[in-house]
């Protein structure tokens, strides 16, 4: 169960409150609460907690171990206080068996403690088993609990049933309101970033984001259909890990469209046993979400899709060639693609006036809606992407690809069809040279 998504909205004191009544309510649970640092647990489980008991302590119903940072119930209940600031501390937890798990500011939490504490939940009893998890935007495990909680979007051996999440505002804390109506003001004058952030609960911008440009609300659209005179790019992003390949329509404006994706990879446990595509597989795949007649004015892929492997002496790119997909190979700067990614992002003035961004995408295409807004600044080199995590990166290089192509003033136009003799007239013919050539119209000798 996932709470939160704001400052203000009371995320600790419902989990204290939460924890002490799983603990009166089950005879003998075993809970656990945990906080990243000792001085954050402190601040704010141990000292408010001591508090909040304190009538049951004097009862002698609840009993307060400092050493242990334990509070045990005379109904054998018991419920620990915790703290995980790195690998070594978060050993202390692992072998051990907890009916119920707290885990207060999740996004401060990388992916893999995470899931070494789901593995924690068990026992031989009728207990329920739960996590409960709060969270703000923001911070090292943005993307994961993102996913999971806002996105839903679920992998492999994940059930969809078993997540659920609670959105909370500082608006929702009637008590905070009453007493420290100044903290709203506070939140209201933060920076628009961490102001969308902590006061609105948008998932979408975040301190470190890369790409702040990017709104949800302006750039993923409801699908249409496309003009076929409008002209129509496939950009690719491709590796064992991750085929990440993107169909990108541009308007007579020069108004980009994303309107499809094909992302399927080792790191989504897609292609043969899960181990992603071999280039002739996933030439195969793009081909295959392609209705027939299609017709692309250009095939985008990076550079290292040039290298010849060592023992064939062939490149992937020579390999989606006879595929039917001739590639162009695009720019290897990576800064002035991020830039011209950006760019794309930027509004521009439509045919009526009207400020709208130069790309939008389909809200089909949920894998880069869902990495675009995730990816960070590298911190060694901050006008770069951040590499990790890795998954992360695969559809934003792909769409840099097109966006630095078509940024560039170099950018040659489609050649014109040449004029010529025709060389196929056997229909069937015509239509084998298509599909083999990917031309999707005559074809000629020049």
């Amino acid at each position: 169960m996932g709470y939160g998504g704001a400052r203000g909205g009371g995320k600790s004191w419902a989990m204290r409150r939460k924890s002490v009544l799983l603990a009166l309510r089950y005879p003998g649970i075993r809970v656990l609460i945990l906080r990243r640092t000792y001085p954050e647990l402190t601040e704010t489980y141990v000292k408010p907690m001591r508090g909040e008991l304190a009538e049951l302590m004097r009862a002698k119903q609840v009993r307060y171990r400092e050493t242990e940072k334990e509070f045990v119930y005379g109904n054998g209940s018991l419920l620990m206080l915790g703290y995980c600031d790195n690998e070594a501390d978060l050993g202390r937890y692992q072998g051990a068996e907890y009916d119920v798990i707290f885990i207060d500011e999740a996004t401060q939490w990388p992916y893999e403690w995470f899931l070494i504490l789901t593995a924690c939940l068990r026992g031989v009893n009728d207990f329920p088993k739960r996590m409960y998890l709060t969270c703000n935007p923001g911070g090292v495990g943005h993307t994961w609990v993102k996913r999971l909680f806002i996105d839903r979007d679920y992998e492999k051996g994940e059930r969809p049933e078993e997540y659920r999440f609670i959105q909370a505002l500082v608006y929702d804390n009637r008590a905070l309101m009453e007493k420290s109506p100044e903290y709203l003001h506070q939140l209201e004058n933060l920076p628009e970033k961490l102001r969308k952030g902590w006061l609105e609960g948008e998932w979408d911008l975040f301190d470190g984001q890369y790409f702040a440009e990017f709104r949800r609300e302006k750039h993923v659209i409801q699908p249409f259909a496309l003009p076929s005179r409008w002209r129509r790019y496939v950009t690719i992003d491709y590796g064992l890990d991750m085929l990440a390949a993107y169909w990108i329509a541009v308007d007579e404006e020069g108004k980009g469209y994303v309107y499809r994706e094909l992302y399927e990879g080792r790191d989504n446990g897609k292609g043969a046993d899960g181990r992603g595509h071999i280039v002739s597989a996933a030439a195969r795949r793009v081909r295959e979400c392609m209705p027939p007649g299609e017709r692309i004015e250009v095939w985008l892929a990076p550079p290292d899709l040039w290298n010849r492997n060592r023992d064939s002496g062939r490149s992937t790119a020579e390999l989606f060639a006879e595929a039917g997909m001739v590639l162009t190979k695009t720019s290897n700067d990576r800064i002035g693609g991020w830039r011209a990614v950006r760019e794309w992002l930027a509004d521009k003035v439509d045919e009526h006036g009207q400020n709208v961004p130069r790309l939008r995408i389909f809200a089909t295409c949920t894998n880069l809606i869902r990495t675009l807004p995730a990816v960070q600044f590298d911190e060694k080199k901050p006008e770069d992407v951040a590499t990790e995590p890795h998954e992360l990166t695969h559809a934003p290089d792909a769409l840099r690809g097109f966006c630095v192509y078509r940024s560039s003033p170099t950018e040659p136009e489609p050649p014109e069809k040449m004029r010529g003799v025709e060389v196929f007239y056997d229909a069937r013919l015509q239509s084998s040279a298509d599909e083999i050539l990917g031309l999707g119209e005559d074809v000629y000798v020049v």
